[in-house]
């Protein structure tokens, strides 16, 4: 038997016996392995990755929660670390032509795909550096991420415009027929812990302790951030990826190039984007579902100020001690 096949029979076999939670009044299943709390989908192909995949120096590890800027991030590093392959103003670039999942591919998405594509061969066929995201916990990663010294890259998003975003795509993605809890209930269910790849709290502060460990190697960004300078977060991420721009790029205004290449808009607009379908083992919904506003505050078109009160507060209190503050970095 393929060890990818193998990996995930194990998991899925194991899956019955762990804790359980169904979320969203049933539109979300969960199992908890470890700390963790996975969609219950998802955690044979992400412990199978997490056992089998092999990362090479030249990777570039793309993590997030769900729904914490993962489809513009993707994007960004892509653009980036493959422009001397396609220039960005090539009005053949690729992101021009497919969906950012598609050129930056989940890798818990090869593994869950294995009965058609078995992922091994995909993965030796991408060219270097190949640029892979998950949302596994730092915990969960292959050991090899860190033993190949591969850079990482970890986008936090606020956890009050994740909740709401995540509501949102679960509506746009459910299933036929499938009733969705009201947003009240993912608010308590985030406060809770139970959260898909949650506690929130638990996985932002890994990836936090991990840049503060190793920030040659692990780059923590804030999506605020990223939002209010996005041109000088490109530079800085082209510097941590080892290729900076040179002189007569920035003269060339190359970094302005990417974050244009990138914009909401500009990938709101790209048919693979707005037409396209994604597909795993259990869902196919159009990639539109991956674009919403990508604000930053929206939560407060959904939130009272004393639900928002009470988010941060727990946030906080359970980061408390580590050094990352949501509310003040």
């Amino acid at each position: 038997m393929d060890n990818t096949a193998s990996a995930i029979a194990k998991y899925e076999a194991l899956a019955p016996s762990l804790p359980y939670f169904d979320g969203l009044g049933g539109a979300a299943q969960y199992r908890k392995y470890g700390n963790f709390w996975y969609p219950a989908h998802l955690l044979p192909p992400m412990l199978a990755a997490r056992d089998t995949f092999v990362a090479r120096p030249t990777d570039v590890i793309l993590a997030t929660m769900l729904k914490s800027g993962t489809t513009w991030l993707k994007a960004l590093v892509f653009s980036i670390a493959h422009r001397h392959r396609h220039a960005v103003d090539d009005a053949r670039h690729p992101l021009l032509g497919s969906s950012p999942h598609d050129l930056a591919p989940f890798l818990h998405s090869l593994y869950d795909n294995y009965r058609s594509v078995l992922p091994g061969p995909l993965l030796e066929a991408m060219p270097p550096p190949r640029v892979l995201a998950v949302h596994t916990p730092f915990s969960a990663l292959p050991a090899s991420v860190a033993e190949s010294r591969c850079r990482v890259v970890y986008l936090c998003r606020d956890p009050k415009d994740v909740v709401v975003s995540f509501w949102h795509y679960i509506n746009k993605i459910k299933l036929p027929g499938r009733s969705i809890a009201p947003f009240s209930q993912a608010f308590e269910e985030c406060c809770d812990g139970v959260w898909p790849i949650g506690p929130v709290w638990d996985h932002m502060v890994e990836y936090w302790k991990e840049s503060l460990a190793r920030p040659g190697e692990v780059m923590f960004l804030r999506y605020e951030h990223l939002k209010e300078d996005t041109v000088g977060n490109v530079i800085r991420l082209a510097e941590f990826l080892g290729c900076p721009f040179t002189d007569s790029e920035a003269a060339r205004g190359v970094p302005e190039a990417v974050a244009a290449l990138c914009s909401m808009d500009r990938m709101r607009s790209i048919e693979a984007n707005r037409d396209g379908v994604h597909r795993d083992d259990k869902y196919a919904f159009k990639n539109s579902a991956f674009f919403r506003k990508g604000e930053v505050g929206d939560w407060k078109a959904h939130m009272t100020p004393e639900m928002a009160q009470r988010l941060d507060s727990i946030v906080e209190e359970k980061l408390r001690g580590s050094g990352l503050s949501l509310t003040s970095n």
